[in-house]
C-alpha cells in the first residue's frame, strides 16, 4: 500500500534517538519508520519530502499558552518589541495617533525593566494620550499601566483601598501612580470594551498561524474563562472547532474563580461538556495560586528582601487558601479534571504538591495528570515530590537566563540562596520528574527553539553569558522531549509527541539538524514545514 506522505534522506528523532532516516504517513498516522527502503512505499500520488539532512521530529506542543490574548495584542498597541521607556512611550503615541477612532487604547506587552522599579507612571501616558483612557497590561499580565483618564473613569483615587488580591501603586502623596498590580487591574480592566466574537475568532486564527509557523501542532490554553477583564476565548475555540478552522489540537484549562469556592465545580462540569468539540477539549482547570516575583506577589516560604537586603514582612500572596485548595483539588481530581497550577514561589509550589498529595490519598481516578507551571523557586525538599506524586513540571525555559528583569527586579529581592533555586530544570529531571514545556505567550516568545536554546545553554539567544545556574542545564534531547512527548502527556495526547508507527502524523521539519552544530547555535534553527495529522499547515517560503 502506497503512503500518502514520505519523508526521506535526513535524521529522524524517534524515542530511541536519531535512529531513522525515513518516515511514511498514510492518512493521519505514521505507518512506517525506517531508512531508504521505505522509498518502495512511494506511489504516483505520494508526496515525497526530501529532508536533505534536515531534522524531522514530532510536532511541538505548548503546555501553557494564551493564544487569543496574544492574537488580540498583535492587532492592538503591541509593546512587546520596545525595550526602553522612551521606545515604549513612543509606540503608545504612534498607535494612538494612528487610531483616532478608538475610544480606548488597549494592547500591552511592555517590559517592567524598561521603567524604574518596574512601575511606569500615569504621567508618561498622559503626555501622549491625555483625552482617552489607556489600559496596557505588562508582559507578564500581572500588572497594568493606566493613564489619568482611565483612573478617573474607574473612580480610582487616593482613598480607593487596595483589593484583597492586588495592589495600587501610589506616589508620595498616596495618589494612584499609574500601575495596578494583580487584582487591582480589574478596577480599570472591567471598564475596557471587550473584544467582539469576530475579534476573538480572528485573534485565535492569527495566533494559530503564528504557532504553526513555529512548529506547534497542539497546546494547552492556560486560561479559558473571565479573568481580570481578559477576553474569554471559549466561544472562539468552539466556532473554530465546529467550522474546521481549528487545525491544532487544543486543551482548554477552565478558569478557577479565586473569589469563589467549591460551589463553582458543578459549573465547571457543565462547561467541560459544553466546550468539548472537535479538536478542542476543556478537561483541565486552571488554579492560579500566586503572582510573580517581580512585583513581590509570588508566594514564598520566607519573606522577600528589600533593596537594602533586609528582611521584610512580605511573603507574597496566596490567592487560594491552602486548606481549601486541598479540598477543591481532591474534588476536581475525583471528577476526572486535570489540575493546572500557576505556581511561581516555593510556597505556592508546596501548596500545589500538598493538594495533589491529598487527592492521591483520597484515591481519585488516577490518570488526571496534574501539572505545575512556572516553578520559579522550588524548595529542595519539594523537588523529589514531583516524581513521587506523578506531578508534571511545566517549565518556561526562556525565563531561566540572566536579563534585566531577573538581575534587577528579582535576584536582589530573593537573596543569594533562594535565587540559586530558580527554574531547577536539571534537578527536577534528575529526580525522576516528567518535564513539559510552554511559553506563556504573550508573556514571552512562543518559539520552542528559542526555549530549547535557553534550556540547554541557560543563556538568552544571542547572549554570551554568564550562564544562569549551569547545573540546571538540560541536554538537547531532554529539552526537545519536554516540548514534544512531555507536553503531549500533559495534554492527554498519548498518540502524539513521538515518531513511531501508529502515532499521529503531527510532525515538524527543521531547516537543519541542531544536533549537528554547537549548542550556542540552537536558536538559529527555524521551522521549514509543520504537519498536523499528515496535512501541511505551514511551509516556509
Amino acid at each position: 500500500m502506497h503512503a500518502d506522505l514520505l519523508f526521506t534522506g535526513g535524521p529522524v528523532l524517534t524515542p530511541e534517538g536519531r535512529t531513522a532516516t525515513a518516515v511514511a504517513v498514510t492518512g493521519d498516522r505514521i505507518t512506517a519508520v525506517g531508512h531508504a527502503s521505505l522509498r518502495e512505499l512511494a506511489g504516483p500520488r505520494t508526496e515525497v519530502v526530501y529532508l536533505a539532512g534536515r531534522l524531522l521530529l514530532p510536532g511541538f506542543q505548548d503546555a501553557h499558552v494564551h493564544p487569543v490574548p496574544a492574537g488580540l495584542e498583535l492587532s492592538r498597541c503591541d509593546l512587546s518589541g520596545a525595550t526602553t521607556a522612551e521606545a515604549t512611550v513612543a509606540a503608545v503615541r504612534a498607535y494612538a495617533d494612528a487610531h483616532p477612532e478608538r475610544e480606548w487604547i488597549l494592547g500591552g506587552g511592555w517590559s517592567m525593566e524598561a521603567f524604574a522599579g518596574g512601575t511606569p507612571t500615569k504621567e508618561l501616558l498622559d503626555a501622549v494620550v491625555p483625552d482617552r483612557p489607556v489600559y496596557l497590561p505588562n508582559r507578564d499580565h500581572h500588572g497594568a499601566w493606566v493613564n489619568s483618564r482611565a483612573l478617573e473613569l474607574a473612580g480610582v483615587g487616593p482613598d480607593t483601598p487596595d483589593p484583597a488580591d492586588g495592589r495600587i501603586e501610589r506616589d508620595a502623596s498616596g495618589a494612584p501612580a499609574g500601575t495596578l498590580q494583580e487584582g487591582a487591574m480589574r478596577l480599570v480592566g472591567r471598564l475596557a470594551p471587550p473584544a467582539t466574537a469576530a475579534d476573538r475568532l480572528a485573534a485565535l486564527l492569527r495566533a494559530q498561524r503564528h504557532l504553526h509557523a513555529l512548529g506547534i501542532t497542539a497546546w494547552q490554553d492556560a486560561l479559558v474563562g473571565d479573568f481580570l477583564g481578559m477576553d474569554d476565548p471559549a466561544q472562539a475555540y468552539l466556532t473554530a472547532a465546529q467550522d474546521g478552522s481549528l487545525t491544532a489540537r487544543v486543551v482548554g484549562a477552565l478558569w478557577w474563580d479565586r473569589e469563589r469556592g467549591g460551589e463553582q465545580i458543578p459549573e465547571l462540569v457543565d462547561k467541560r461538556a459544553a466546550f468539548s468539540r472537535g479538536r478542542f477539549r476543556a478537561g483541565a482547570v486552571k488554579l492560579m495560586l500566586d503572582g510573580v516575583a517581580e512585583n513581590h506577589t509570588a508566594a514564598l516560604l520566607d519573606p522577600y528582601l528589600d533593596r537594602c537586603g533586609c528582611v521584610t514582612a512580605n511573603r507574597g500572596t496566596s490567592f487560594i487558601d491552602p486548606d481549601r485548595l486541598r479540598e477543591y483539588v481532591t474534588e476536581l481530581d475525583a471528577l476526572g479534571f486535570q489540575c493546572h497550577f500557576h505556581a511561581l514561589g516555593d510556597r505556592a509550589v508546596r501548596d500545589a504538591l500538598d493538594a495533589i498529595e491529598a487527592a492521591r490519598a483520597a484515591g481519585g481516578p488516577g490518570d488526571t495528570r496534574p501539572h505545575l507551571a512556572h516553578l520559579q523557586v522550588v524548595h529542595p525538599d519539594d523537588v523529589p515530590r514531583f516524581a513521587r506524586l506523578g506531578a508534571t513540571a511545566t517549565v518556561q525555559p526562556l525565563w531561566a537566563a540572566h536579563e534585566p528583569q531577573m538581575d534587577e527586579l528579582t535576584i536582589p529581592f530573593l537573596g543569594r540562596e533562594r535565587a540559586a533555586r530558580q527554574y531547577p530544570f536539571g534537578s527536577l529531571l534528575r529526580s525522576g520528574a516528567r518535564l513539559a514545556a510552554g511559553s506563556d505567550w504573550p508573556v514571552s516568545s512562543p518559539d520552542p527553539l528559542q526555549g530549547v536554546h535557553v534550556a540547554v545553554n541557560r543563556v538568552e539567544p544571542g547572549g554570551t553569558g554568564p550562564v544562569f545556574l549551569p547545573d540546571e542545564r538540560l541536554r538537547l534531547t531532554d529539552a526537545l522531549t519536554a516540548y514534544t512527548a512531555g507536553s503531549a502527556y500533559v495534554n492527554h495526547l498519548d498518540d502524539a509527541g513521538r515518531v513511531a508507527v501508529g502515532a499521529l502524523a503531527d510532525l515538524v521539519v527543521l531547516d537543519r539538524d541542531p544536533f549537528a552544530g554547537p549548542p550556542e547555535s540552537i536558536a538559529e534553527t527555524a521551522v521549514a514545514l509543520t504537519y498536523v495529522g499528515g496535512e501541511c499547515v505551514y511551509a516556509a517560503e
